[in-house]
């Protein structure tokens, strides 16, 4: 098929084809799990009437060519066309079947991006091109090394390769320059440093590694250092180890300054009253701690 025969696919059957299915669809749009990205809150939106997509957290658009760029991490046209030709048959648009007020658990996406990692290899992190990308991160590289693996592994036929922190349930959140992810379980990473009362608690693995190379630079303060360290993975895991936190007297939140960072600072003083510590609040300039480590500053 030549481009112009493979923008008459619908995106939906594209999608479809490669295994994500709406949360909601009504008859003029398609809400999904971004499919080339970790996606827990449904960000991604095609417009059926016009065949174009738009993923409302990254505020990335186009055509199915496009996504498919996204989705298979390449520039080269000829194979995304043939890629999309192998995977989606050349449905004529005004010809596809709809079903009205699909609703799916918000929980498929996650699973079809899990689900579509296959041969996965784990060893140590040494890739030069992983390394470089934490090094312009600011991240020390005997902490990365230390505290990340390396997953090689195929997804849609392809194979990759990523920064993989594990977590206590034996899966793996991904990270590479173009994709973050989550090789299955989903789940938080506790970092246990024997008897204390204290605990640190961070969004991401990122913020986590930047806590450590902070620390170790001593540009950070750092209120107790034999604390716990839990790294939540994603905000939507904090109702998951709450009963473990009830247990510490003191947690200190190295959370993004951002709505979700904030939220999760709310709910813990909820819980746990003065026993909470925002330490991001007197960094309001910046949004996360890797923005400190680099020192990108947002505009106040």
């Amino acid at each position: 098929m030549n481009i112009m025969q493979i923008k008459q696919i619908a995106i939906v059957d594209f999608l479809l084809a490669i295994g994500f299915r709406p949360t909601k669809e009504t008859a003029a749009s398609a809400w999904y799990h971004a499919p080339y990205r970790e996606d827990e809150d449904p960000s991604f939106k095609v417009n059926k009437n016009r065949n174009i997509w738009y993923d409302f957290a990254t505020a990335k658009s186009g055509d199915i060519i496009d996504l498919a760029v996204l989705v298979y991490r390449t520039q080269n046209i000829s194979k995304v066309l043939k890629m999309i030709a192998q995977a989606t048959p050349a449905v004529p648009l005004q010809v596809r079947t709809f079903v009205p007020h699909l609703q799916t658990p918000a929980s498929d996406g996650i699973r079809a991006q899990i689900s579509a990692f296959k041969n996965l290899r784990v060893q140590a992190l040494a890739s030069m091109p992983l390394l470089t990308y934490l090094s312009k991160r600011g991240i020390d590289m005997g902490i990365a090394r230390q505290e990340c693996k390396e997953a090689h592994y195929t997804c849609h036929g392809m194979n990759y390769f990523a920064i993989a922190f594990p977590n206590e349930a034996g899966g793996y959140e991904i990270r590479n320059p173009y994709y973050k992810g989550c090789i299955a379980p989903k789940a938080v990473s506790l970092i246990s440093q024997g008897q204390t009362d204290c605990i640190c608690l961070f969004e991401g693995f990122m913020d986590y590694l930047s806590f450590l190379t902070l620390r170790k630079l001593e540009r950070l303060s750092v209120p107790c250092y034999d604390a716990d360290l839990l790294v939540l993975n994603s905000v939507n895991n904090l109702p998951k180890v709450l009963p473990r936190l009830r247990a510490y007297k003191r947690i200190y939140c190295y959370l993004d300054n951002d709505d979700a960072g904030r939220r999760v600072v709310d709910m813990l003083r909820e819980l746990k009253g003065d026993a909470v510590h925002d330490m991001m609040e007197a960094c309001p300039l910046y949004k996360d701690l890797n923005d400190i480590l680099v020192g990108k500053k947002r505009m106040p």
